[in-house]
């Protein structure tokens, strides 16, 4: 039995997506910047994606921009909104607030506007669920600070962020607020009308669309400086010719989601709380990561075993035709703990423990029992020949 369990990382096209996208490599195929009839029926196209991408989550179409990921889209929230307060006169003046277990594309962005630009960057703290706390947000703001980015909800525990609070803070004080929306658009309804959202991130590739499209939702009224230059393409904010099948299926992808989330949302929250509760069962000392329930994206599981090498269990599992992971796919080839476990608060061994299984619409029922019946021998296998395990055992107790 193959066993695919880490939709976080990647989720396969939907056929439908894929048919859908198909004409626009051979048949539709003209520039939506030409003239032609061809060219028109490639715009329309655009469009459409455009519409039913605001659609899914309440903005209009023309606050909808296409990208090549998710990532640039994060790279054009945060710089885009420190160059244009600097152009407002703010210079050497700018400060970003963000948290400690951002994805590495919101940290690896602020680490540059840090040391190559001068910016002040405020990196809020979570507890031991993963949790941003409002008044962390309240005390680190300042008249200075141009933009708070703190994701929806972790791409490597689950948990989802107080987003409507933050929201409603940052436009009370003025401040941009965008959120890295790449893992929990495809799992949850989200209304960025309601949730005072300025600036959010979203990828294709997370939502049975293709990879090399993204999204970036920026609301009207909102002013940020272009990060791609060059062309007038995507209304002059972000220049290159159009990847107008990857958009094409981009749009089918998010509509299709939409439609499908009020009995996928429920389905993978019960197969979710199935594979927690049997694991927390039958592994002993079997720590589980992030918050629990409600507060959770519901296709996320994140356990940390003692004693137990992360990378070791993938190729067990792997092995038993289990495909996981050990965090994000992004730093997967990486021998460093977790940032988001040690920010957490796991000591180095728990954090190099740890095992996510992120589920999707090809999970089953059948699914989470074979990894029920394989994942406790693993574990209790790759225990017995640890000395961190035996050393534990010593020193609180247990088998």
């Amino acid at each position: 039995m193959n066993v695919y369990l880490d939709y976080s990382a990647t989720t396969p096209t939907d056929p439908e997506v894929l048919a859908a996208m198909t004409p626009y490599f051979t048949e539709v195929f003209g520039n939506p910047s030409s003239v032609y009839s061809l060219a028109a029926k490639s715009r329309a196209a655009i469009d459409k994606a455009r519409e039913q991408v605001a659609a899914a989550f309440g903005a209009h179409p023309e606050e909808i921009f296409f990208t090549g990921s998710g990532t640039e889209a994060d790279n054009w929230a945060l710089k885009g909104a420190v160059d244009k307060a600097r152009e407002a006169g703010k210079h050497g003046a700018c400060h970003v607030i963000t948290s400690a277990i951002e994805h590495h594309a919101i940290l690896h962005t602020a680490d540059y506007l840090e040391k190559h630009e001068g910016v002040k960057v405020t990196y809020l703290p979570v507890d031991s669920e993963g949790r941003v706390s409002i008044d962390d947000l309240r005390s680190a703001a300042t008249d200075e600070t141009v933009i708070v980015s703190i994701m929806f909800a972790n791409n490597e525990i689950g948990t989802i962020e107080p987003i409507k609070a933050i929201g409603e803070f940052c436009r009370e004080r003025g401040i941009l607020f965008h959120t890295d929306a790449v893992q929990a658009a495809a799992q949850i309804p989200i209304d960025v009308q309601e949730l005072k959202i300025d600036m959010m991130s979203m990828s294709a590739h997370k939502m049975y669309g293709p990879k090399g499209t993204g999204a970036f939702y920026l609301r009207r009224g909102v002013k940020v400086e272009n990060f791609v230059h060059g062309g007038g393409q995507e209304k002059g904010r972000r220049a290159s010719t159009e990847n107008i099948a990857g958009i094409v299926g981009m749009g089918f992808a998010a509509e299709r989601m939409k439609q499908r989330l009020p009995t996928e949302k429920p389905r993978l929250t019960a197969l979710r709380d199935r594979l927690i509760d049997g694991i927390l069962k039958s592994i002993p000392h079997a720590k589980l990561n992030g918050a629990r329930g409600e507060e959770r994206l519901p296709n996320n599981v994140n356990f940390s075993f003692i004693g137990v090498e992360g990378e070791t269990l993938l190729l067990d599992l792997d092995a038993n035709g289990i495909s996981a992971s050990t965090g994000s796919a992004c730093t997967s080839g990486s021998l460093d703990p977790s940032h988001v476990l040690m920010a957490i608060g796991l000591s180095h061994e728990l954090a190099h423990g740890s095992l996510r299984m992120t589920l999707g619409r090809g999970t089953t029922d059948e699914h989470i029992g074979h990894v029920l019946s394989v994942l406790p021998g693993i574990v209790a296998r790759r225990r017995s020949m640890s000395p961190v395990w035996e050393q534990y055992v010593k020193e609180h107790g247990g088998s």
